[in-house]
């Protein structure tokens, strides 16, 4: 116990330590994104890699790799199984992307941990928000290890869209995954069925995206009354005449409106950026053989060929060393 204690004390210490350096570093330099009503802005608070900066003493993001794929929050966890944290975790490892920010957002709650890629766990600690980029696929990707605090989902929307754009990303894909005890229809198949929601169309459709077996996600409705509500805050009307309360207690037909996958879609898409959302259902549970399949979505949605990363996993794909204790260590056998 006492050991427990002690490693426990210093795990705290060295992530008030490494907060204060990261915070007052030198080289530290803000990239502000104009908001409205005082809301500080999520901005690069450092950077890991001398491609971001500008001529101009700002930090900006490559624009060789105009595609950024993003996981989305929800209000109590990542998402539903955690599965577009497992997935984006994936990508980042297969694709051997290097990091090359970290971000701080105020909507987004605090946390530390071991180094999620290794070679070994005593790496560089990994924090909430963070970029990752992989040149040669043209792709930069965000991890989010933290949720959005309650209540402040549509400000950390507004914040990320504002940030999408101003360093100049055209594409933005969103992953996600939804509460299989909301499905209206069971499919018995053992195949992880991919939905979608593009902003091609103003109804989410998207022809290219039914040619790979996708979806559109029949709850996006955008006539609806959560969905109206969602782009009456894109579009900048800040007025409450028929106010919805995003955080209340959802009935079914509010259940997907609700999420915030809808509020980051909606204010990406008002911005004028392309954007998708990769959504699957899943239950609770060991979910990374469901993270497999998202991954690969991503990877058809972007033209990539898992075979092609060499990785230490069947089809190309190589496994984080975060994965090894997601559920702890083996049981003692000797207790049996």
């Amino acid at each position: 116990m006492a050991n427990n204690l002690n490693a426990a004390v210093k795990f705290l210490l060295n992530y008030f330590l490494l907060a204060t350096i990261v915070r007052t570093n030198t080289r530290v330099r803000f990239h502000h994104v104009p908001v409205h009503g005082g809301y500080r802005p999520l901005r690069i608070v450092d950077s890991l890699s001398h491609g971001l900066s500008s001529s101009s003493g700002e930090i900006s993001f490559p624009s060789d790799c105009p595609t950024l794929l993003l996981v989305c929050t929800s209000k109590a966890w990542l998402s539903f199984g955690n599965v577009s944290q497992l997935a984006i975790d994936l990508l980042i490892s297969s694709l051997r992307a290097k990091r090359i920010a970290y971000l701080d957002e105020p909507s987004v709650l605090p946390c530390v941990g071991n180094d999620a890629y290794g070679p070994l766990p005593e790496g560089d600690l990994p924090f909430p928000l963070e970029a990752y980029e992989s040149a040669p696929h043209g792709l930069t990707l965000i991890q989010q290890r933290s949720p959005v605090i309650k209540g402040m989902m549509i400000e950390f929307a507004e914040n990320l869209a504002n940030f999408v754009t101003a360093i100049g990303k055209k594409h933005i894909v969103i992953l996600s995954s939804l509460d299989s005890g909301k499905r209206k229809q069971i499919d018995g198949s053992s195949f992880m069925q991919i939905y979608y929601i593009s902003s091609v169309n103003d109804d989410g459709n998207d022809v290219n995206y039914e040619r790979l077996g996708w979806k559109r996600l029949e709850e996006y409705k955008p006539l609806e009354r959560r969905w109206k509500y969602l782009n009456h805050l894109a579009e900048g009307n800040l007025s409450h005449d028929g106010f919805v309360d995003l955080d209340s207690e959802l009935v079914d037909d509010d259940y997907y409106a609700g999420l915030p996958f809808a509020a980051l879609f909606v204010f990406c898409k008002a911005k004028g950026v392309k954007v998708t959302c990769l959504l699957c259902y899943c239950s609770e549970g060991d979910n990374m053989q469901d993270s497999f399949q998202l991954a690969e979505a991503s990877c058809q949605l972007l033209g990539l060929n898992p075979e092609n990363f060499h990785g230490n996993e069947p089809g190309g794909w190589a496994i984080p060393l975060s994965w090894k204790t997601v559920y702890g260590p083996p049981p003692d056998m000797s207790l049996f």
